[in-house]
């Protein structure tokens, strides 16, 4: 575990802008007409709308999309009744996990008062404003009766976290564990050492699972919870037991299946691990130490099933994992409340989540490959995006099934793929991609079949029905590497081209080459030395129609590739040159970048060739290019070399394409910016229109401005290289390429090989 410094922490949150959130606006803000809108006179109209329907608020404001975080700050993480203002820290935490797990807004607000009554007070007049209320670090028991009389008063999801977002998280862990375990959930016993809020709020959900309540001992500071002890309070009552034979923790945990610890660090012993029944379950969640470290219990239990509240060990019970996915859900339905339904739907959402494949996202952060459903992992971790659709669409869904939804949801695929845009995960173009794809699936050979990125790529894209995969490589070395992986290779083809048995397909790929290269010096022996290479053997299998797409890069230097597909596969007959282009896709729109990968120095000739390239290439992802000629110069400002090359390419292309918006040379800034090169510039090409496509003058200011765009800003996708004016479907990936990277260059050569037959009438 990362060991936090306290000057760290400091620096963390002072350096810069003070604290961890904002308010941003989002819509246009630059005009006196913007403005107006925004505020007075225009923000008049929504005002009287929502005056006549009150539900109209969800609809012209933010409501729908914001929650309060809400705390009197009597209960602060590990701190206790350090007041509200000094847990406000906290509450901007807890704003920021809110906005990048579910991308909800939030306002943190610290409420100076202890009284219950008039703390609810407080919380219901500006109630009004938010579409949810969390309710964070208020102690018990007062924290109890505020959560129930807000939940009655108000017509908003109300949901104090502390309680419900550990009994969510753990009630699944506790399902799965259980199984894993192969217990029978109704026969278990089980101690809870606490009896807080979160201990109170666990348990009455593990018997909404099916626990017993007679299976169950729950202590506190004390002991164990007696019937017979005086001045409980409703909660501890609810939980005591009439056994008299048990009074310490020792002997509660002694022959039980499962132990959850919501108290204090190093309270649970090894010798009490090792008293409990066979596969004992042990969440020790106490933090930042828990009731027993993973590694005393693993040594008393070598067949314990661990979970802590931590990163650094398996089954990390993390409240993050829930809620800003119950909120997103209950907010996407404007729900009137957060109930009994909309919980255990998240709890089977997140229980049925830890048995699907885990995404190669997941396994990255965690520097793992085997993350499977078993003794280690029977939790999703929190970095797992698929939370956010499956969890939210269960909670959604179950809002609308018990009556407590304003609003419906009916195309349930859409709102996943809309919460996948939400985050980034996905953008319509992307989407599109994977669609057309799946729709004309296609035989891709991936060349580097033995690196385990490109291989978990082609299963992706298999299992997706992107296409037929074709792995390169020895059939034994990927066999075993697929087992190590748990990676399914079924219908997988393979093709060792080294082995024996393809002595016959080399000498045929060998005699096209040579007859195809032979004025360019090329003999037989030659070309059949070159078919032990991967890129030379699946381009020919493309090149003979063995194949439709190709897909290489991870190893190769781009050079050697380059020269590789311009002997095998050569150049699309109306061109003179090839290139690459990469997508950029951002929260701003779609920007089109041309050449990424191959022309270092391009002549005025090569140039032009690449904005008609791009042109294409942009018209082949169904939009209209509207295309700039990036230089250093604005239309002639300035006479250099640099310049007049671009000026010449333009009118070359512009004699061309005579109605096309393209134009330049201009710079970067001119060519994004519409109203400053329209009122600088009003003779322009592309007068009121944004430029979608980025023709840049060299390979090196192409390849730094979308490596730049990529690294500066973590909500943009990029999408590339892609080729562009090759004879056949034959695509690069950038070294160091992630499995989505692949699996999306994947739908574009298969596009590419669609189209190529299409053309070819062979479709």
């Amino acid at each position: 575990m990362v060991k936090i410094t306290k000057e760290a922490a400091l620096e963390y949150h002072y350096a810069g802008k003070p604290g961890k959130i904002e308010v941003k606006p989002t819509k246009p803000y630059r005009t006196q007409t913007d403005l107006s809108l925004a505020y007075s006179p225009g923000v008049a109209y929504p005002c009287l709308e929502i005056q006549q329907n009150p539900d109209d608020v969800y609809k012209y404001t933010d409501k729908g999309n914001l929650v309060a975080v809400i705390s009197n700050g009597t209960a602060v993480l590990g701190l206790g009744d350090i007041g509200a203002m000094s847990g406000k820290p906290v509450m901007e935490g807890k704003g920021l996990l809110f906005k990048i797990y579910g991308g909800i807004d939030v306002f943190d607000i610290e409420v100076d008062e202890k009284d219950p009554d008039k703390f609810c007070e407080t919380v219901e007049k500006i109630a009004p404003s938010f579409g949810g209320i969390n309710l964070e670090d208020i102690k018990a028991p007062e924290c109890f009766a505020i959560e129930e009389r807000l939940k009655r008063t108000l017509d908003i999801p109300v949901m104090h976290d502390d309680q419900h977002g550990t009994a969510i998280i753990s009630a699944a862990g506790l399902k799965n564990a259980l199984e894993v375990a192969g217990k029978d959930i109704t026969k278990v016993k089980i101690v809870v050492n606490g009896a807080g809020a979160a201990a109170i709020s666990c348990t009455k959900l593990y018997m909404a699972l099916g626990v017993r309540k007679e299976n169950i001992l729950m202590l506190d500071s004390k002991g164990v919870i007696t019937s017979d002890r005086p001045n409980l309070t409703e909660q501890k009552a609810f939980f005591a037991t009439d056994r008299r034979d048990v009074h310490t923790l020792e002997e509660a945990v002694k022959g039980a299946d499962v132990f959850v610890g919501l108290s204090k660090g190093n309270i649970l012993s090894q010798d009490m691990v090792r008293s409990m029944a066979d596969n004992p379950i042990v969440f020790a969640l106490a933090n930042p130490v828990p009731e027993i470290s993973y590694e005393d219990a693993m040594a008393a239990r070598p067949d314990v099933l661990m979970s802590t509240g931590r990163s650094d060990y398996p089954n990390q019970i993390n409240n993050v994992i829930g809620f800003p996915y119950i909120f997103r859900g209950a907010l996407d339905v404007n729900a009137t409340a957060i109930n009994e339904e909309m919980k255990m739907a998240a709890v089977l959402a997140i229980a049925d989540l830890a048995k699907q494949t885990v995404p190669d996202v997941v396994n990255q952060v965690y520097h793992v490959n085997d993350l499977t459903f078993g003794p280690k992992y029977f939790i999703p971790k929190p970095v797992d995006p698929r939370l956010i659709t499956e969890v939210s669409a269960a909670v959604a869904k179950a809002a609308i099934e018990s009556g407590v939804a304003r609003k419906q949801i009916t195309d349930w695929d859409a709102y996943k793929q809309n919460l996948k845009q939400l985050l980034g995960q996905e953008s319509k173009l992307t989407r599109n991609l994977h669609a057309t794809a799946a729709a004309h699936p296609q035989r891709v050979v991936f060349a580097e079949g033995e690196n385990q990125t490109m291989m978990k790529a082609a299963v992706q894209a298999r299992q997706e029905a992107i296409c037929q995969p074709i792995l390169l490589g020895n059939p034994d070395r990927l066999n075993r590497m697929a087992t190590r992986l748990k990676l399914d290779l079924t219908d997988i083809e393979i093709i060792d081209m080294r082995a024996d048995q393809e002595q016959g397909r080399r000498a045929t790929y060998a005699k096209h080459l040579a007859e195809k290269r032979g004025r360019d010096g090329y003999t037989f022996q030659e070309a059949y030395d070159k078919m032990y290479e991967r890129n030379y053997f699946g381009m020919m299998m493309v090149e003979t129609g063995e194949a439709d797409a190709f897909i290489t890069g991870l190893y190769t230097r781009y050079s050697n590739t380059i020269k590789v597909v311009n002997e095998v596969i050569g150049i699309r007959p109306e061109y003179n040159h090839f290139g690459t282009m990469h997508i950029i896709n951002s929260p701003k729109g779609t920007l089109y970048i041309a050449d990424t990968l191959v022309n270092e120095d391009p002549d005025t000739e090569t140039l032009a060739d690449l904005a008609k390239l791009s042109i294409r290439s942009v018209e082949f992802f169904n939009e209209k290019p509207v295309v700039a000629l990036i230089s250093h110069s604005n239309f002639g400002s300035s006479i250099t070399p640099g310049a007049e090359k671009v000026k010449n390419a333009i009118a070359t292309v512009q004699e061309e394409y005579p109605d096309l918006p393209i134009d330049g040379e201009m710079q970067i800034g001119f060519a994004l910016d519409r109203e400053l090169r329209d009122s600088l510039y009003p003779f322009n090409r592309l007068k009121g229109l944004d430029v979608n496509t980025l023709v840049f003058p060299n390979l090196t200011s192409a390849r730094s401005s979308y490596k730049m765009l990529q690294s500066l800003n973590s909500d943009v996708e990029i999408i590339g290289p892609i080729q562009m004016g090759l004879n056949k479907a034959i695509h690069f990936v950038d070294f160091g390429a992630s499995v989505r990277d692949i699996v999306n260059i994947t739908a574009v050569a298969v596009i590419d090989a669609y189209v190529g037959k299409l053309k070819d009438g062979k479709e």
